[in-house]
């Protein structure tokens, strides 16, 4: 931050230019400040909304007083101001090491002013890399508490400064999101790429959800039924169009995954409301049947045959 320089003036405070300093001269008509009434004429006199004062008045009824000596700053000073308080030039100087702070740089706290250098050393953060100040007006980094350099916040692995980019905290250790995917986040089985969130395990490998894909019609299997053969992946209709048996009644596949009861007779398999006598439909489950070439009959059928 900067302070003004600022000639001392009412209220305002104005620029020098607006209680300069005037000399009457001498004529036959009475200028008499407008306070004490003492002429005016071969006298420096100042000027307010158009009011003519003596500077001796002018101080004693306007003049601001100054912060550090508690003088009046007088129509001779420049009054410098910083929020409502106002200084001599040269009373204008760091509460703690006393340098000058006319035209520099400086901090306020408590309604002290301090020099950038004094400013920093009791207040300003230090670095939790370097351990060094971290000067006012400069960028830093904040997480958790700490603070840090921009340079100095950096990746554990690449040592890149991190700065507004993403991160991940690891151990003791921050880093960049690409060099956490390459040092410790699991490699999709299928596009080889890094699973950042979520993914699932089947076999000991890891999948992104979205990849985790039945090997026949590439609908995804996370959350649902599946099985696998030959280290591939199914969901049960394409496992059962490719791999179930057939039931010799109504030609579907008989899935036991699904809890699906089956009749098998002669590497022949049925599902159990399929088994019927191909001649009256009567259900052969739990009973006798007789065989007549490729067809399964009751015993009442088989014996008219």
């Amino acid at each position: 931050m900067h302070v003004s320089l600022r000639n001392s003036s009412p209220q305002s405070l104005v620029t020098s230019s607006d209680r300069s300093l005037y000399i009457r001269n001498m004529s036959a008509e009475r200028f008499d400040c407008h306070y004490c009434k003492t002429s005016l004429l071969g006298k420096q006199y100042i000027l307010r909304e158009e009011t003519q004062y003596c500077t001796k008045c002018y101080e004693n009824l306007f003049a601001n007083c100054c912060e550090d000596c508690g003088k009046p700053i007088g129509c001779n000073c420049k009054d410098l101001s910083y929020k409502d308080r106002h200084w001599h030039e040269q009373c204008f100087k760091c509460a703690q090491c006393s340098k000058a702070l006319v035209e520099k740089l400086f901090g306020a706290k408590d309604e002290l002013l301090l020099c950038t250098d004094c400013y920093s050393q009791e207040y300003s953060s230090k670095c939790f890399t370097c351990k060094k100040t971290i000067m006012p007006g400069s960028r830093k980094m904040e997480y958790r508490g700490n603070s840090w350099h921009e340079t100095c916040f950096l990746c554990h692995r690449c040592q890149q400064p991190i700065g507004t980019k993403s991160f991940i905290p690891k151990d003791n250790g921050y880093f960049c999101v690409p060099c956490f995917e390459k040092q410790f986040a699991y490699q999709c089985n299928s596009c080889k790429k890094a699973i950042t969130t979520g993914g699932v395990t089947y076999h000991d490998k890891p999948w992104h959800r979205e990849c985790f894909l039945c090997t026949g019609c590439k609908k995804q299997l996370a959350g649902q039924r599946f099985t696998s053969r030959d280290e591939f992946s199914y969901c049960l209709d394409c496992f059962s169009s490719l791999y179930a048996k057939k039931c010799v009644g109504c030609t579907k596949p008989i899935s036991s995954l699904a809890g699906v009861k089956y009749i098998s007779f002669e590497e022949r398999q049925w599902h159990t409301e399929c088994f019927t006598c191909m001649k009256c439909s009567v259900s052969l489950v739990g009973r006798g049947f007789l065989t007549h070439r490729d067809d399964t009959l009751c015993t009442d059928c088989g014996r008219e045959k």
